[in-house]
């Protein structure tokens, strides 16, 4: 037999072009097998490699833990960190979302499931990024709904933009925020409840760690959301925890400000725990924890059980949300905010009454007391199209816009920084098709609640359900364009685009606002009076 020297060249090569054959079908072959194609993107993390998808020029990277399972005894504690894993780890499916039931009917799910388990984020990133601003954004959903599957905020657009997008799961409900008092006494912080948002914290500090290698600047990160996902931000900003994670903030609806989801004082918190616990005879935290999550979902949601709020723990929270932004205690970064033209309706104070002056005067008089007198010449009803015009505002503020202009107001004062706010007011258009069984909606008078998200982020096309027309996707990518300059330069304004003036050092009765529509332009922020005197009111009753 010969030598391997004593070969004829062609010979020797022709045996070596046969085994790297061998060696790439091979690899090929164990790629398919693992869901993979041999060419996958590849991140190496601080856990590990993790494995995605490329597509386009943008990678993404789907379902990458970012602290433990929270289940077992970890169940009711702050996110410990992830385990490290050897190999590739496919990054290619979203992760199951958190423990929660079916409540609202526009929330699509591209993950299978629910669990426990599910403190994983997803990553959008342009091939060969580096050094780009980086997007978190945290769904709405009461802090009872919602995943970072959605396709509203999906993270391809911003990614095509030049930014880094991420979505991140936190837990919710009875899982993300039931305090109790042996819960408080077992913690080193000597805090319970909060553990949703302490999730997000620790996202945040995930990206610290990582974003880099992804492409991202860690010193460029802009965190956002809708709804309870503003309020999330509210709190992040506010929270000695993480904010010094943030450059940059985004708030669409929504502050954990009287009356919107204000955290309650630790001990208040506890009660609802250990009031909770007795109604279900659970008497102990081993009882508890050895619970199915199932069974703990399906007695958090029954008729009466009530909600865990938001906790002035002394830990992620020192004191009120409202309290740290009054002394100036929050992040100082740039701040865009704002809400929608109609984030609730006249129905909301009216219920089945007819929207007549008289009506409308004694739904005010039922809720407002001694100080009716003033809601009605702040917000008047003297004929029947006032009073829904009038009926709508109120409601909205006492939802959601109130606390989103305090929030606003409050940084405009003590953030030292830029502070952009907008109204958005483009009504989604008619649906596809039409409900045909009886449940037509009637049209909204404005902008809905979470109605800006898909424009926001430039994806309506991953909604649908809606005839978007050519003024609807000129809307999308005027704000979008806004949100992704903000993102890059904690200024909105670029080529291109009407002017966005910033609040910072103006006077209280000049601040003004964009007005999101078909014709965006900048224009007073009017009705001061009106949030005074609401929040007279509110501050009265908490």
């Amino acid at each position: 037999m010969l030598s391997t020297s004593q070969r004829p060249l062609s010979a020797l090569l022709t045996t070596i072009a046969a085994s790297l054959t061998v060696l790439t079908t091979a690899g090929q072959a164990l790629a398919q097998s693992s869901g993979q194609s041999a060419t996958s993107p590849r991140v190496n993390t601080h856990n590990g490699i993790v494995e995605g998808t490329e597509q386009s020029g943008l990678r993404s990277f789907k379902g990458i833990p970012y602290a433990a399972p929270p289940v077992g005894d970890l169940r009711w504690k702050e996110p410990q960190p992830a385990a490290n894993w050897q190999g590739n780890r496919p990054a290619t499916q979203f992760g199951a979302r958190c423990m929660q039931g079916n409540i609202y009917g526009d929330m699509v799910f591209r993950a299978a499931g629910t669990s426990e388990d599910c403190l994983y984020l997803n990553v959008w990133t342009p091939k060969d990024a580096k050094g780009l601003p980086v997007l978190v954004y945290f769904y709405g959903g009461g802090f009872a709904a919602g995943d970072g599957s959605e396709p509203r905020y999906d993270g391809e657009n911003m990614a095509r933009k030049g930014i880094v997008a991420l979505t991140v799961n936190y837990r919710l409900g009875i899982f993300g925020f039931y305090a109790h008092p042996e819960l408080t006494k077992e913690s080193p912080h000597h805090a319970s409840g909060n553990y949703g948002l302490l999730d997000q914290t620790a996202a945040l500090n995930w990206v610290q760690q990582n974003i880099a290698a992804f492409g991202g600047d860690p010193k460029k990160v802009t965190i956002a959301g809708e709804s309870a996902g503003s309020i999330s931000v509210s709190v992040q900003m506010a929270s000695p925890l993480s904010k010094g994670l943030i450059n940059g903030a985004i708030g669409e609806s929504g502050a954990s400000i009287a009356p919107t989801l204000p955290p309650v004082p630790q001990a208040e918190a506890e009660q609802v725990g250990v009031k909770f616990a007795t109604a279900n005879n659970w008497s102990t935290l081993v009882e508890l924890r050895a619970t199915k999550a199932q069974e703990l979902l399906d007695a958090a949601s029954k008729p009466g059980a009530g909600r865990f709020p938001l906790v002035v723990d002394g830990y992620l929270l020192p004191k009120t949300v409202a309290e740290l932004y009054a002394a100036g205690e929050q992040a100082h970064v740039p701040l865009l905010v704002g809400w929608n033209s109609e984030e609730s309706g006249a129905r909301a104070l009216l219920r089945s009454d007819p929207p007549t002056p008289e009506n409308y005067a004694k739904a005010i008089r039922a809720q407002y007391a001694d100080r009716a007198d003033d809601v009605l010449k702040a917000f008047p009803g003297t004929s029947d199209a006032e009073v829904l015009q009038s009926a709508t505002e109120l409601a909205s503020d006492r939802f959601i816009a109130f606390s989103t202009w305090k929030w606003f107001d409050l940084h405009a004062k003590t953030g030292g920084k830029p502070t952009y706010l907008y109204f958005y007011a483009r009504p989604r258009p008619p649906m596809v098709t039409p409900p045909t069984n009886g449940n037509a909606m009637t049209p909204p008078r404005g902008a809905v609640h979470s109605a800006e998200i898909e424009y926001a982020m430039g994806n309506l096309g991953t909604n649908t359900v809606f005839a978007w027309t050519p003024e609807d996707k000129k809307i999308s990518e005027t704000m979008s364009s806004y949100f992704a300059n903000f993102i890059k330069t904690g200024d909105p304004n670029g080529t291109g685009l009407p002017r966005w003036p910033s609040n910072q050092g103006t006077d209280a009765s000049q601040q003004q606002r964009m007005r999101i529509d078909v014709d965006t332009k900048a224009e007073p922020l009017g009705h001061r009076e009106r949030y005074l005197l609401l929040d007279q009111i509110f501050s009265s009753k908490h």
